[in-house]
């Protein structure tokens, strides 16, 4: 299984999770957890997702996701999971 990290942080508005699955899902990407919590207006979201079945290509995706968060006002990011962990590794 491929795994990757997406998270999604900005102001908190209606549909972000809404929207942000329903492209995942177009794009047969499988989501394996999820987290999301609202501080002060501010929306913050984590995702674990399985990225195996993709049909487009892993960077496609990834752009395309940035442009999902760029109309709606927040950040999406999304690495493979073995970059993220090397990344946040002390």
């Amino acid at each position: 299984m491929k795994r990757a990290i997406i998270t999604v942080v900005g102001k908190d508005t209606v549909g972000i999770i809404a929207r942000v699955c329903t492209y995942l899902a177009s794009e047969k990407v499988n989501i394996l957890d999820i987290s999301q919590t609202i501080v002060s207006g501010y929306f913050n979201m984590m995702m674990i997702v399985d990225v195996t079945g993709l049909d487009a290509e892993f960077g496609k995706i990834e752009e395309e996701l940035s442009k999902v968060g760029d109309e709606m006002g927040v950040v999406i990011k999304m690495q493979r999971e073995d970059i993220f962990d090397s990344m946040h590794r002390i």
